[in-house]
Parts: C-alpha cells; sequence; structure tokens
C-alpha cells in the first residue's frame, strides 16, 4: 500500500507541475524540503523551494512528457525519467538571453518520500543541450 500512495503523491506532483500549479506543488512537500537543483545549490525548506518556483515560472514554460516512475516496495524513494518541453521566457543569470527559444530535453528526478509527503526532490539534464537549443546549436537531436 505505501508503494501505491506514494506513486499517486509523485502523480499528483508531475501533474501539478503540468498544470502550472505551483501551489499544489508546493502542499505536497515536507516543509524541511531538501531540494537539489542541477548543478545548483541544495535548498533546505518549504520556502527555498516556493522562491525556486517563482523564479522558474518567470524564466520558463515547461511541461513534461512521457513520465516513465518508479516507486520502491516501502514507498519512501521514488525515480522518474522524463522528456522536458520547454519555452525560455524570461533570461536567467548566468545563462544565454531569452527571447522565446523551445527547447527538449531528457531529464529526471529522484524523490524521498516521508509521512505522504516529499521530503527530498533532486533533478539533473544535460544543461550544456539545454544551452545548445537556445543558442540555435542543435542539441535536441540528443532527445530519444
Amino acid at each position: 500500500m505505501p508503494n501505491k500512495q506514494s506513486r499517486f503523491l509523485i502523480d499528483t506532483y508531475f501533474a501539478a507541475f503540468n498544470a502550472g500549479d505551483t501551489k499544489k506543488m508546493e502542499s505536497l512537500v515536507t516543509e524541511d524540503l531538501v531540494h537539489d537543483v542541477n548543478q545548483g545549490e541544495r535548498r533546505h525548506g518549504k520556502d527555498k523551494f516556493w522562491s525556486f518556483n517563482v523564479h522558474m515560472t518567470r524564466c520558463y514554460k515547461e511541461r513534461l512528457s512521457d513520465i516513465v516512475l518508479f516507486v520502491n516496495e516501502e514507498g519512501t524513494r521514488a525515480a522518474a525519467e522524463f522528456i522536458v518541453h520547454g519555452t525560455y521566457i524570461g533570461t536567467d543569470e548566468g545563462l544565454p538571453p531569452a527571447n522565446g527559444q523551445t527547447y527538449k530535453l531528457p531529464a529526471g528526478s529522484f524523490f524521498e518520500i516521508r509521512n505522504g509527503q516529499i521530503s527530498r526532490i533532486t533533478t539533473y539534464y544535460n544543461l550544456q543541450n539545454w544551452i545548445d537549443q537556445v543558442k540555435g546549436e542543435g542539441g535536441d537531436e540528443a532527445v530519444g
């Protein structure tokens, strides 16, 4: 049963992500969430997750597809692989200028689950592939 509950939790998280419902996403995480951002600093706490979501909403419009979810039997860990379809809508500090470029790249996330909420999110993708795509250097063919 814990496996099914955790699967439902992560499915709900991804549905909220695709709907752009950051409030729903935030309702699914613990107050002491550990959030590891791809090639970025570790963020501690729900408040940091909130500010990350505000930033992401300003710079990116993304939708996930082809989500494949794995959950351990105990329901305490989960992993997902997916394709990110995005539009770069606002220049992010230290990255190329945004002018509505689209991108598509494979990514993955790892989760820890505690007491029916997500207590850790770690996300990975190939940043160089993303940069190549938004610069128009053809990184898109790396998506399988």
